[in-house]
């Protein structure tokens, strides 16, 4: 997929001219965040189990899934997309990013100056709605030297992309037990007051692991807020520790990567899984490797925790930064790997990155029906398999609008071969 700055969106009537500005896609001039009152009609359509449709959208959500020409012989003041052609699915999101060191690699010294956080921050959130994802949940360091500078800047760049993509933001602490943990955990509940949506940070790397956790799970109770951990998951005992303090815990708890659940021995893997779906515990696996520097390559047995009944989510982690200076931080691209290196079938891999993804975030599902959020994406392809085979061009919807586009063309010399056999190719004769 070309890799190229995120430009404005644009939608068409029967074919893909006209455009629009950064605020939308339905030819309208309404400001970020604001929805388009005109509705929006996406035409011909494939959805997962064959059927080519039409869908009206207004007001965010979806209003009318009907047969293919049925939708769009109605009065619609709106604009109209041609999706012919396209895979309609439910959006995906993002439940594991890091955007304060985003797009951070190869460039000296990683800057922590709120202007560049800020910039890599709404720039790697921009890469990845461009990818489907509309909603990101962000991991984010505080405390040390930074304090909450690079918190601020992330929020910052959460309110710039409002109407565009929903960022939601993670206070990760580095200690919070012993006298150096004092700080963390005042530097915490500053970050909630901040309006952080989630607590967590990485209990791996404090002298008393299950004391941080314990930390991270009351203040979560005292303020009403989920739990997103850090960790390897390498220590059954301490996660046996975790899965009986956040046992009944709402809204959630979630961990992740949780690469070193798929170096212990099974039986023991086993009995952890089971321990996790008792209590309620989230995984999310980056199948596209580790997030941290330190971190071990490897990711959490995709399989044996579904088996378990624990609830699985898959996110991209690093995206071009120290720990992966290729990430791309592609959700279509955890799924491909969790169906061709983990074994899942591309329903279960795609479900991971979207339905179960969203759930991780308390997102309401979303499904090709009326009455649904209008989260989408369109991706050029005819069945699902061949959509997270390659997954060039893809059209983006959030709140009813197309927010992004992507589009791919691929040309190919004339060749006698090519005629003879009848294959659906684009041409040019220049090509040598």
């Amino acid at each position: 997929m070309p890799d190229s700055q995120p430009q404005p969106p644009h939608s068409s009537s029967s074919s893909s001219s006209g455009s629009s500005g950064s605020s939308g896609s339905s030819g309208s001039s309404n400001p970020p965040g604001q929805r388009d009152a005109a509705g929006l009609l996406l035409c011909g359509a494939r959805l997962t189990d064959g059927r080519t449709v039409d869908v009206r959208l207004g007001g965010g959500r979806i209003e009318a899934v009907g047969t293919a020409g049925s939708l769009s012989t109605t009065r619609c003041s709106g604009a109209r997309v041609d999706l012919g052609g396209y895979l309609l699915l439910p959006a995906p999101v993002e439940p594991h990013a890091h955007a304060d060191t985003a797009l951070s690699a190869g460039c000296g010294p990683v800057s922590h100056e709120p202007e560049d956080v800020q910039r890599r921050a709404t720039e790697a959130a921009l890469l990845q709605l461009g990818h489907g994802a509309t909603t990101l949940r962000a991991h984010v360091r505080v405390g040390d030297v930074q304090e909450l500078a690079a918190l601020t800047a992330v929020l910052q760049a959460r309110r710039s992309l409002r109407g565009l993509a929903e960022l939601a933001t993670v206070a990760m602490p580095r200690v919070l037990t012993g006298v150096a943990g004092a700080d963390g955990l005042a530097t915490l509940r500053d970050a909630v007051k901040m309006g952080v949506s989630v607590v967590g940070g990485c209990p791996d790397l404090d002298p008393d692991p299950t004391g941080y956790v314990e930390t991270v799970l009351e203040l979560a109770s005292e303020h009403g807020c989920p739990v997103d951990l850090h960790t390897d998951a390498t220590d059954p005992a301490r996660l046996a520790r975790l899965a009986a303090m956040a046992g009944g815990l709402r809204p959630g708890v979630t961990i992740g990567p949780c690469g070193g659940l798929g170096r212990l021995p099974a039986d023991v893997a086993s009995r952890t899984a089971d321990q996790l779906a008792a209590a309620g515990v989230t995984v999310v696996c980056l199948p596209q490797g580790g997030c941290c520097a330190a971190e071990r390559l490897g990711t959490a047995p995709v399989r044996l925790l579904r088996a378990a009944g624990v609830r699985l989510a898959a996110g991209s982690g690093a995206l071009r930064d120290a720990a992966n200076p290729v990430g791309r931080g592609d959700p279509l691209e955890a799924a491909y790997l969790l169906a061709s290196r983990y074994g899942l079938c591309p329903e279960d891999a795609y479900d991971a990155v979207s339905t179960s993804a969203r759930a991780v975030l308390g997102l309401p599902e979303v499904r090709v029906e009326a009455g649904f959020p209008a989260e989408l994406l369109a991706v050029r392809g005819d069945g699902l398999a061949g959509a997270l085979s390659l997954a060039y061009s893809r059209i983006v919807v959030h709140r009813g609008r197309v927010v992004a586009r992507t589009s791919a063309v691929r040309e190919y010399c004339n060749s006698a071969a090519a005629t003879e056999l009848g294959l659906p190719r684009q041409g040019r004769q220049e090509l040598s």
